[in-house]
C-alpha cells in the first residue's frame, strides 16, 4: 500500500519537473530568437527606396509639425490648412481679389471692431478688451534667414558648376527642368502653380507612405530604364560633342 501511495506522488513530481524544464528551455530559445536579427527587417532594409532614401517619409519631410500636416497625422489640422489655402486661391484667382485690398479690408474691420468694443466697455463700466502684444521672435527670423541663405548659396554654387562646364548631365537636367517650368508658367499663373504644388504636397507624400512597398519596385524599374536610355543617348550623342572629347583629353 505504501509503494502504491508513493508512485502517484512520484509521477506528479516528475511531471512538474518536466514542465519546469520545458518552460526554461522555451524561454531560453525565445531569448536566443530575440537576439537574432529579424529576417523581414533585414530584407526591408535592403529594399530599394525612391531617391535612395534610407529614412522614413516623415523624417525626409523634416519631421515635426510641418511633416505631420503633410502626412495627415492630425486630419483636422491638415484639412483646415488645405481649406484655408483653397479659400485664398479662390479669392485671388477666381474672384480676382487683390492681396493689398484684402489686407486693408481686414485691418479696417479689425480696428473698427476693437475701437467700438473698447468704447462700449467704458460706457457700460466694464473692463476693456485685452489686446495681445504681437511681435516676431528674433531667433525665429534669424533661423529662417539662415536657412534661406544656405539654400540660395547652394543654388548659386550649382549654377556656377554648370556654367563652368563641369557636369554636362546636371546641365541637361537644369535646362530640361527650366524648359518644363516655362511651359507650365505660360499655361497658368504663379498663384495657381503654387496652389497645385501645395495640393501635391498634401496628397503625394501620404499616398506614397501608404503604398511605398508597391511604388518603390516600379520606381526602381523606371530608374533602370532611364539609366539605360541615358547610356544610349550618351553613346550616340553626348560622346560626339567636342566638349566631351576635350574633357577626355584632359583626363
Amino acid at each position: 500500500m505504501a509503494e502504491q501511495s508513493e508512485s502517484p506522488t512520484k509521477s506528479v513530481m516528475e511531471k512538474i519537473i518536466e514542465k519546469v524544464h520545458h518552460h526554461e528551455s522555451s524561454s531560453s530559445d525565445s531569448e536566443l530568437d530575440s537576439d537574432k536579427p529579424d529576417p523581414l527587417e533585414s530584407v526591408k532594409a535592403k529594399i530599394w527606396r525612391l531617391f535612395g532614401r534610407e529614412k522614413p517619409v516623415h523624417h525626409v519631410l523634416g519631421g515635426g509639425k510641418p511633416a505631420d500636416v503633410f502626412l495627415w497625422r492630425n486630419k483636422k489640422v491638415s484639412a483646415g490648412v488645405l481649406g484655408f489655402v483653397t479659400a485664398m486661391w479662390v479669392l485671388f484667382e477666381l474672384i480676382e481679389y487683390h492681396l493689398l485690398t484684402l489686407v486693408c479690408h481686414i485691418l479696417i474691420l479689425a480696428a473698427a471692431l476693437l475701437f467700438l468694443w473698447s468704447n462700449a466697455c467704458t460706457l457700460i463700466n466694464k473692463s476693456p478688451p485685452r489686446i495681445p502684444e504681437v511681435h516676431l521672435p528674433e531667433k525665429l527670423v534669424l533661423q529662417v534667414a539662415s536657412a534661406l541663405c544656405v539654400e540660395i548659396n547652394s543654388a548659386f554654387a550649382g549654377l556656377r558648376s554648370v556654367a563652368a562646364g563641369k557636369d554636362f548631365k546636371k546641365f541637361l537636367m537644369i535646362i530640361a527642368g527650366l524648359w518644363v517650368l516655362s511651359i507650365v508658367g505660360s499655361s497658368c499663373h504663379f498663384l495657381t502653380l503654387f496652389y497645385i504644388c501645395f495640393v501635391l504636397l498634401h496628397t503625394v507624400p501620404v499616398l506614397y507612405e501608404k503604398y511605398e512597398d508597391k511604388v518603390d519596385p516600379l520606381a526602381e524599374k523606371a530608374m533602370v530604364e532611364i539609366k539605360k536610355q541615358y547610356a544610349v543617348f550618351d553613346a550616340k550623342v553626348l560622346s560626339k560633342i567636342p566638349v566631351a572629347s576635350l574633357k577626355a583629353k584632359r583626363v
